[in-house]
């Protein structure tokens, strides 16, 4: 297996540069991740020949307690500001005062976060952020979940390197779109969304958040033998790092006005937000001579494009209702010009915003384009209001009518009436899913064709299909029906966590599920659940259990649930039945390489004989069982008292 695991580690190492440096991907996104979740097995399976710059680090580690401060050896400061082509010109005859023969480097200016990389004999050993330029943070394990950053480059240098962090624009609107969905606070610009996810303490949500970097100067340039910016970045190139490729050289600072002008029209056209850009003397020993203020270098400055905000006014009030309830309210405009598109509606978040910015239907208005992509509205001209009344947040869903809840720590308002037609197709083709009830060819496709065709309007109408009912629809042959029909009929013996994923409720997640299913064996029982059990179940906090207590307390839910039973689902779950009570009542948590079992066997060993493992220290601990290798959980257990048992003491344990 050692040859496999590296055979993946390094194939899957092409494959990510390839697609996250180069652009160029050489296979499909399905072959990756066939080929990363066989990696993830078999070093699940042996450990031992994990490394790490192993392709898996980039899905994160466990959550961190906290991020340590660490010193820049180097400065990391910031640059002076350029406004106009007045300032620009000042900046190139300070320049010319001491370097006669100057040729500029420009690059975009990315709107991210600054971060440092430190590379020991070719390995990745360090990620910080700027902090206040001489004390950073040490964000090294999120860092390493950015594909774009090298885990190891062909060389056994030490270096340090620096960049910008920043989220992709199609990352961006997805990610919104999921937190309007959780009833979350949306982020305003992809800078804040990236400085936020690399400042997560679990490096899992950060691998979620699907960042990117550019990186952009080296510390000390000798190191890789570099006399000028434009051949500092080309050795990172060949290093196979990130660097823009819209950098370009300028003899004059004419040429670097026309290159201003040219991003300043065609910004809008790239895939991430730049909001300005860097003019650098090219020669490092220029830069030398020129040196630094206390604040900022004196052979760089930074032009930055003017925001673009445009008055226009509000139409009407949209509200639309996403699939997990969410009603979100979006303004329609008169359509307005704004970074070279023509708007005609913009978000406004959520009415909690509409009634901080005392937006009113009727009101003149400043919009702009959230880091250039989403149009929002920033604010109302209430000097030029006239009568407009109060918008007043909706208290009945728009679709359906049904009144609408405001769930606490939430600043979303949301219907959750299951059978709420706008959140009906979504619901449907979730609970089809595989995660859920798993119903082969019932894809989204299928789902909506059904829906559309009047024949399905919750999920209970996927039971009442029959052959006649199908067989007429477009693109539905005796076999594909068969198939289905079989398919569905298969589905109700699926067991109860399954059934609770698919239904939806919010905050209710697969392992949640089978948590709750697990504890209360039915349906029945857990319709009967009240919040202060639910809390008690490990793992399940209170907003979940707010949740689902909302939803088993709302009566078309439960005649929902209802019209399932009649249909024939399973309503159970069926305990595993333990080994023993051995470990009754204990809790475990796990660290360091196992070699005689995974880590997986041991937890399920634990858990037979009546344990618990969690994935932190505390004085609730009862043992902590340490493995080759262990770090700071068995420094935090030795700290505190907490028994501690090797491998063998374990397995020993079991044997008794």
């Amino acid at each position: 297996m050692k040859e496999r695991i590296h055979e993946l580690q390094k194939l899957l190492t092409r494959y990510n540069y390839e697609y996250h440096v180069q652009d160029n991907p050489t296979i499909p996104d399905t072959d990756y991740d066939q080929l990363l979740r066989e990696l993830i097995e078999l070093e699940g399976e042996y450990p031992e020949y994990k490394t790490d710059t192993s392709p898996t680090v980039r899905v994160g580690g466990e959550i961190l307690s906290n991020f340590e401060k660490v010193s820049h050896n180097t400065p990391m400061l910031s640059l002076g500001n350029a406004f106009n082509e007045a300032d620009l010109r000042a900046f190139d005859q300070r320049v010319r005062q001491h370097i006669e023969d100057v040729t500029y480097m420009c690059e975009l200016k990315i709107d991210g976060l600054a971060v440092s990389l430190t590379y020991e004999n070719g390995q990745f050993t360090r990620g910080a952020t700027r902090g206040d330029g001489t004390v950073g943070e040490n964000i090294t394990e999120n860092l390493r979940t950015i594909h774009a950053i090298p885990l190891a480059v062909d060389s056994n240098l030490t270096f340090e390197v620096r960049g910008e962090a920043y989220m992709p624009k199609r990352s961006f609107i997805n990610l919104n779109k999921k937190r309007a969905e959780e009833g979350q606070q949306e982020f305003q610009n992809p800078r804040n969304a990236a400085a936020g996810s690399l400042r997560q303490l679990d490096p899992k949500l950060a691998a979620a958040r699907n960042l990117s970097v550019f990186l952009y100067s080296v510390t000390s340039p000798e190191a890789l033998d570099a006399e000028s910016q434009s051949g500092a970045l080309d050795k990172l190139d060949a290093l196979g790092f990130k660097t823009n490729k819209e950098r370009q050289l300028m003899d004059t600072i004419d040429d670097v006005l026309e290159y201003i002008d040219y991003w300043t029209t065609h910004r809008s056209e790239l895939a991430y937000e730049i909001d300005g850009i860097v003019i650098k003397v090219n020669d490092l020993a220029s830069q030398d001579e020129l040196g630094f203020t206390v604040k900022s270098p004196r052979w760089a400055i930074a032009y930055k494009f003017p925001a673009e905000e445009v008055v226009t006014k509000i139409l009407d009030i949209e509200l639309t209702v996403g699939r997990t309830g969410v009603i979100t309210p979006t303004a329609i405009l008169e359509p307005v010009k704004v970074a070279g598109t023509t708007v005609g509606r913009a978000s406004l978040h959520n009415h909690e915003l509409i009634e901080e910015r005392d937006i009113r239907i009727g009101d003149k208005v400043v919009i702009r384009k959230a880091g250039d992509i989403i149009p929002e509205v920033v604010k109302s001209l209430k000097e030029e209001r006239t009568d407009q009344s109060v918008y007043e947040a909706p208290t009945t869903c728009p679709s359906c009518g049904h009144d609408t809840v405001h769930l606490e720590d939430e600043v979303a308002i949301r219907c959750i009436n299951p059978s709420c037609p706008a959140q009906l197709t979504e619901g449907i083709i979730h609970f089809v899913s595989r995660g859920a009830m798993n119903i082969d060819g019932l894809g989204e496709k299928v789902v909506r064709q059904l829906f559309d065709a009047k024949l399905i309007t919750d999920v209970s109408d996927l039971y009442k299909l029959e052959y006649n009912d199908l067989i007429e629809l477009e693109r539905m042959g005796d076999k594909k029906v068969s198939n289905l029909l079989n398919a569905l009929e298969a589905s109700k013996e699926n067991p109860l966590n399954k059934l609770l994923f698919g239904l939806g409720i919010r905050f209710l997640g697969s392992k949640a599920s089978r948590l709750i299913a697990e504890e209360y064996g039915s349906m029945d029982e857990v319709l009967k659940a009240e919040k202060e059990q639910l809390i008690e179940i490990p793992e399940i906090g209170e907003k979940i259990a707010d949740s689902i207590v909302t939803y088993t307390g709302n009566d078309d839910f439960i005649e929902l649930v209802e019209k399932l039973k009649t249909a024939g689902l399973n309503m159970t779950e069926e305990k595993e039945a333990l080994s023993g009570t051995e470990f009754a009542g204990m809790t475990f948590v796990l660290t360091g390489k196992l070699v005689e079992m995974t880590r997986d066997d041991a937890k399920q060993s634990i858990e037979s004989f009546g344990g618990k493992v969690t994935g932190s220290v505390s004085k609730n601990t009862d043992v902590v069982v340490a493995g080759a290798d262990a770090g700071s959980k068995l420094e935090k257990a030795e700290k505190i008292g907490v028994e501690v048992w090797n491998e063998r003491e374990f397995i020993e344990k079991l044997g008794q």
